[in-house]
Protein backbone atom coordinates (compact mmCIF):
# COMPACT_ATOMS: atom_id res chain seq x y z
CA UNK A 1 0.00 0.00 0.00
CA UNK A 2 1.56 3.41 -1.08
CA UNK A 3 1.47 6.14 2.45
CA UNK A 4 -0.23 9.78 1.87
CA UNK A 5 3.20 11.28 1.10
CA UNK A 6 3.13 8.82 -2.45
CA UNK A 7 -0.06 9.66 -3.36
CA UNK A 8 0.65 13.59 -3.13
CA UNK A 9 -0.58 15.21 -6.59
CA UNK A 10 -2.26 12.18 -8.13
CA UNK A 11 -6.42 12.36 -7.73
CA UNK A 12 -7.99 11.30 -4.89
CA UNK A 13 -9.15 8.09 -7.11
CA UNK A 14 -5.77 6.81 -7.23
CA UNK A 15 -5.89 6.05 -3.10
CA UNK A 16 -6.97 2.46 -2.67
CA UNK A 17 -8.21 3.29 1.15
CA UNK A 18 -10.97 5.52 -0.40
CA UNK A 19 -14.13 3.32 -0.41
CA UNK A 20 -15.24 6.00 -3.40
CA UNK A 21 -12.05 5.73 -5.16
CA UNK A 22 -11.51 4.43 -8.80
CA UNK A 23 -8.59 2.48 -7.92
CA UNK A 24 -10.62 0.79 -5.45
CA UNK A 25 -12.90 -0.34 -7.49
CA UNK A 26 -10.34 -2.06 -10.01
CA UNK A 27 -8.72 -3.49 -7.29
CA UNK A 28 -11.92 -5.06 -6.71
CA UNK A 29 -12.76 -6.05 -9.90
CA UNK A 30 -9.49 -7.78 -10.40
CA UNK A 31 -8.56 -9.45 -7.04
CA UNK A 32 -10.96 -12.07 -7.07
CA UNK A 33 -10.05 -15.64 -8.36
CA UNK A 34 -11.71 -16.07 -10.93
CA UNK A 35 -10.60 -12.74 -13.04
CA UNK A 36 -6.99 -14.04 -11.40
CA UNK A 37 -7.36 -17.33 -13.11
CA UNK A 38 -8.72 -16.30 -16.39
CA UNK A 39 -5.70 -13.93 -16.42
CA UNK A 40 -3.34 -16.45 -15.59
CA UNK A 41 -4.76 -18.78 -17.98
CA UNK A 42 -4.61 -16.08 -20.80
CA UNK A 43 -0.92 -15.54 -20.66
CA UNK A 44 0.46 -14.95 -23.84
CA UNK A 45 -2.41 -17.10 -25.78
CA UNK A 46 -5.27 -16.36 -27.25
CA UNK A 47 -8.31 -18.34 -26.01
CA UNK A 48 -11.86 -19.28 -26.95
CA UNK A 49 -14.73 -19.18 -24.57
CA UNK A 50 -15.12 -22.76 -24.43
CA UNK A 51 -10.79 -23.39 -23.93
CA UNK A 52 -10.74 -20.72 -21.11
CA UNK A 53 -13.68 -22.98 -19.51
CA UNK A 54 -11.26 -25.86 -19.81
CA UNK A 55 -8.19 -23.85 -18.46
CA UNK A 56 -10.04 -22.68 -15.27
CA UNK A 57 -11.44 -25.64 -13.95
CA UNK A 58 -14.48 -25.38 -11.97
CA UNK A 59 -15.66 -22.18 -13.63
CA UNK A 60 -19.29 -22.28 -14.28
CA UNK A 61 -20.35 -20.69 -17.87
CA UNK A 62 -22.23 -17.51 -16.05
CA UNK A 63 -19.09 -16.88 -13.54
CA UNK A 64 -16.45 -16.82 -16.65
CA UNK A 65 -18.86 -14.29 -19.09
CA UNK A 66 -19.30 -11.97 -15.77
CA UNK A 67 -15.07 -11.97 -15.15
CA UNK A 68 -14.22 -11.91 -19.04
CA UNK A 69 -16.76 -8.76 -19.81
CA UNK A 70 -15.52 -7.29 -16.19
CA UNK A 71 -11.93 -7.46 -17.46
CA UNK A 72 -12.67 -6.08 -20.86
CA UNK A 73 -14.71 -2.97 -19.51
CA UNK A 74 -11.21 -2.27 -17.75
CA UNK A 75 -9.16 -2.88 -20.59
CA UNK A 76 -7.34 -6.31 -19.60
CA UNK A 77 -8.94 -8.50 -22.14
CA UNK A 78 -9.71 -7.57 -25.83
CA UNK A 79 -12.34 -9.72 -27.12
CA UNK A 80 -12.31 -10.24 -31.17
CA UNK A 81 -15.44 -11.84 -32.18
CA UNK A 82 -15.09 -13.99 -35.99
CA UNK A 83 -17.75 -13.16 -38.45
CA UNK A 84 -18.40 -16.97 -38.97
CA UNK A 85 -21.57 -19.04 -38.13
CA UNK A 86 -21.55 -19.86 -35.25
CA UNK A 87 -19.84 -16.54 -34.42
CA UNK A 88 -16.05 -17.27 -33.30
CA UNK A 89 -14.99 -15.28 -30.34
CA UNK A 90 -11.40 -15.52 -28.78
CA UNK A 91 -9.76 -13.42 -26.24
CA UNK A 92 -6.60 -12.05 -25.85
CA UNK A 93 -4.84 -9.73 -22.95
CA UNK A 94 -4.01 -6.63 -23.69
CA UNK A 95 -1.23 -4.74 -22.84
CA UNK A 96 -2.26 -3.31 -19.29
CA UNK A 97 -3.43 -7.17 -18.90
CA UNK A 98 -0.23 -8.73 -19.88
CA UNK A 99 1.41 -6.39 -17.00
CA UNK A 100 -1.25 -7.57 -14.62
CA UNK A 101 -0.23 -11.05 -15.49
CA UNK A 102 3.38 -10.67 -13.85
CA UNK A 103 2.02 -9.48 -11.03
CA UNK A 104 -0.27 -12.77 -11.19
CA UNK A 105 2.88 -14.94 -11.87
CA UNK A 106 4.33 -14.05 -9.00
CA UNK A 107 0.60 -14.42 -6.85
CA UNK A 108 0.88 -17.94 -8.37
CA UNK A 109 4.44 -18.42 -7.34
CA UNK A 110 3.91 -17.26 -3.48
CA UNK A 111 1.45 -19.70 -3.55
CA UNK A 112 3.38 -22.40 -4.74
CA UNK A 113 6.50 -21.64 -2.38
CA UNK A 114 4.29 -21.29 0.37
CA UNK A 115 1.68 -23.99 0.05
CA UNK A 116 3.38 -26.50 2.52
CA UNK A 117 3.42 -24.01 5.57
CA UNK A 118 0.16 -22.48 4.85
CA UNK A 119 -1.14 -26.28 4.53
CA UNK A 120 0.76 -26.73 8.39
CA UNK A 121 -0.99 -23.92 9.73
CA UNK A 122 -3.90 -24.74 8.85
CA UNK A 123 -3.80 -28.09 10.42
CA UNK A 124 -2.49 -26.57 13.32
CA UNK A 125 -5.70 -24.04 13.59
CA UNK A 126 -7.98 -26.94 12.48
CA UNK A 127 -7.01 -29.58 15.09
Amino acid sequence: MVTKQQLAGLPEDADLRRADSLAREIFSDVANKWALLIIEALGERTLRFSELRDEVEGVSHKMLTQNLRMLERNGLVDRKVHPTVPPKVEYTLTGPGRALRATVDLLCGWTHQHLGHIEAARGRFDS
